[in-house]
């Protein structure tokens, strides 16, 4: 029998308490070597909601899973409709503070790594280089029959010539990049194959109740075990796809420091959780360090 996947996470009794002091944060990048793993509520800011949060995509939305998307015609219509709608919007989204902050310290050889549940691209567009994106990223495509990668704006054209006039207005957008719809507004949805072999398309994404490649868990595990420090920005580390870098880094001594408003899964492993907006939290942090957030990438 296959399991849903856990999209929910109750605090329990005893988990320590949130402060509103950054100092612990500064002292982990003062001394470098940290590694960053970033969540949802990292592009709140950018205007993308996250999931658990304060308003939260989850309370109205439960995203694709890779065995609805795999197994039905009529799901796979009914995500990608509301994809390509939400594409519009998740594309025109911009790098806050929170995404420049984290670039200004990789600037200054503050950081050993960035891992990002992200799939939005906008620590890259905020000037971090070398990013591990754990879930992939939507401006790719990836065909289920013969493993060809395109880009998202091709597949964008595609479906803009196969549904011309296809406007619906979505009641909302979420972290996955999709557009609140009803089924009456999907409606006949045309989903267009691979150009190359005719098969099904799929974003280069890790769906719910998908594994994450093996080689990225490694590769990412190789970062915790270089950190000095792991840094957790914005991620109710609900899932085990990020807890398990929080886990092993407290099992190996090294220090965990979360900046979320919200208990997390992962505080109990953590000798601080900083509880405060992440943009204004990271440009004082910056402050502290002497380091200047510009209001563009690389600047």
């Amino acid at each position: 029998m296959r399991m849903r996947p856990t999209l929910s996470w109750t605090p329990v009794e005893g988990l320590p308490p949130g402060t509103t002091d950054p100092g612990p944060v500064v002292d982990a990048l003062g001394a470098g070597g940290v590694l960053v793993l970033s969540g949802a509520g990292l592009s709140t800011e950018s205007g993308i909601p996250d999931y658990r949060g304060e308003g939260g995509s989850l309370s109205r939305h439960t995203p694709m899973t890779y065995q609805d998307f795999t197994s039905s015609a009529r799901a796979r219509r009914r995500y990608w409709a509301r994809s390509h709608l939400g594409w519009r919007t998740f594309g025109r989204a911009r790098p806050n503070a929170g995404h420049r902050s984290v670039a200004a310290f990789g600037r200054h050889g503050l950081l050993s790594g960035v891992i990002t549940q992200n799939v939005d691209g906008l620590h890259q567009a905020g000037g971090s280089e070398g990013v591990v994106e754990l879930h992939g990223s939507l401006d790719r495509v990836v065909c289920l029959s013969c493993g060809t990668f395109s880009a998202r704006r091709d597949l964008a054209r595609r479906l803009e010539e196969a549904n011309p006039g296809f406007a619906p207005v979505a009641a909302g957008i979420n972290p996955d990049g999709d557009a609140d719809l009803t089924d009456e507004q999907v409606g006949d949805f045309r989903v267009v194959p691979c150009a190359v072999c005719g098969g099904v398309l799929k974003p280069d994404v890790v769906f719910f109740g998908e594994a994450v490649p093996p080689a990225r868990v490694e590769h990412c595990r190789e970062l915790v075990r270089g950190a000095t420090s792991l840094l957790v920005l914005g991620s109710s580390l609900t899932v085990m796809s990020g807890l398990r870098f929080v886990r092993q880094a407290a099992q190996a001594g090294k220090p965990v420091l979360i900046v979320n408003r919200d208990p997390t899964r992962g505080d109990r492993h953590a000798v601080t959780r900083v509880a405060l907006p992440l943009g204004a939290t990271l440009t004082t942090v910056a402050a502290h360090l002497g380091i200047p957030v510009g209001d563009r990438a690389g600047s």
